[in-house]
């Protein structure tokens, strides 16, 4: 690991040993940094995004409303996660073997994983407790866990889900237990990351992908986009407790901060629907284009505000991310990406420090 890396994991503040920028022309295809300025700068809410089709990364002043940078990544890269602290940012290359780790601070690309032929890494969390990276290797059939602040150089190791297409992915706070979704054997998978257990799959509707766990632990949600459902789990028997009928092509789940409710990404309807998790039940929809506008939009992953009065909807084909007002349904804005927005990030100070889309 380089010594980067290794500092920036270990202190709370991104200026103590920060590699140097180089440049800072706002030019497409080129690498790109902002003059570093004080930490109160440094530090604004921002939404990072993948995209996909870009091969970059974009960065979005949510003051602003602005894309104030953009650079080059992987190939096609699609889920990031942050480090608990901030500094770092890693990047799932679907399009290759790697997950690629930057600096927030200046968007340096500090160190990149293989995790070897044809891993296509995909779903991604950084975990807060410990700083462990946990990946989907989709074309391994297979998870990853990446301890990227063990020694000198990350250490890795493989879980097998025995599932076709494992695509997303969920960590249990104590890191005891993880689940996939299986989008090709429709399936979703319970791994047990102390290796004392085989996985357990359970079919679940026709191509399971978005997921979820609960804040409090006690419930595993899944959207299912090939039979427009949701489903509740048991997430330690793996028991289907409630099926509920979504809108269309709902292929992202993310459950509110506040733990009250959860939507689902209804690609095929350009909408939200919102669950209720007490009752298990739909209790409102929400446009956030229409069934009309929805090829052109290409809605996809959504992620919320930290203080849940805000969703985040990235539409990957007209490079744009909704903002949408909660409580209101309405569209406040649409922020610019780059080419195909996918993958989401919010790094906010004023918040929990971070949140990441789903």
């Amino acid at each position: 690991m380089s010594k980067h890396l290794a500092c920036l994991l270990v202190l709370p503040t991104l200026a103590a040993c920060a590699p140097v920028g180089q440049g800072d022309e706002a030019t497409t295809g080129q690498t790109v940094y902002a003059p570093l300025g004080d930490m109160d700068d440094a530090l604004r809410p921002t939404l990072y995004v993948t995209n996909k089709r870009g091969n970059s990364l974009s960065v979005v002043d949510l003051e602003t409303g602005k894309e104030s940078q953009r650079i080059p990544t992987c190939t096609n890269p699609h889920e990031l996660a942050l480090a608990p602290n901030g500094s770092l940012l890693a990047v799932a290359c679907y399009g290759g073997t790697t997950v690629d780790i930057f600096s927030t601070e200046n968007l340096e690309r500090l160190v990149s994983v293989d995790l070897g032929e044809n891993a296509r890494p995909h779903g991604i969390v950084w975990h807060k407790e410990s700083g462990i990276i946990y990946v989907t290797a989709e074309g391994r059939n297979s998870i990853f866990s990446i301890d990227a602040d063990s020694s000198d150089s990350p250490e890795l190791t493989e879980f097998s889900t025995g599932k076709e297409g494992s695509h997303m992915l969920a960590v249990s706070p104590d890191e005891k237990t993880a689940w996939t979704t299986d989008l090709s054997s429709k399936t979703v998978t319970k791994i047990d990351l102390t290796g004392e257990d085989q996985p357990l799959s359970v079919t679940v509707g026709e191509e399971p992908e978005g997921i979820s766990l609960a804040p409090d632990g006690a419930a595993l949600w899944v959207s299912a986009r090939g039979s427009n459902q949701a489903f509740e789990l048991d997430p330690a028997t793996m028991e289907v407790r409630n099926t509920l009928a979504t809108g269309r092509f709902p292929l992202r789940l993310a459950i509110r901060p506040q733990g009250d409710v959860a939507v689902t990404s209804d690609l095929a309807d350009g909408g939200l629907s919102v669950i209720d998790l007490e009752t298990a039940k739909i209790v409102r929809s929400i446009a956030v284009s229409s069934p009309e506008e929805a090829e052109e939009r290409f809605q996809v992953t959504i992620l919320w505000s930290d203080d849940g009065e805000r969703i985040y909807v990235a539409e990957t084909a007209s490079d744009t991310v909704a903002e949408v007002d909660y409580e209101t349904g309405e569209v406040l804005r649409r922020l610019p990406t780059g080419d195909g927005g996918d993958g989401m990030a919010i790094l906010d100070p004023g918040s929990d420090f971070f949140r990441v889309g789903r």
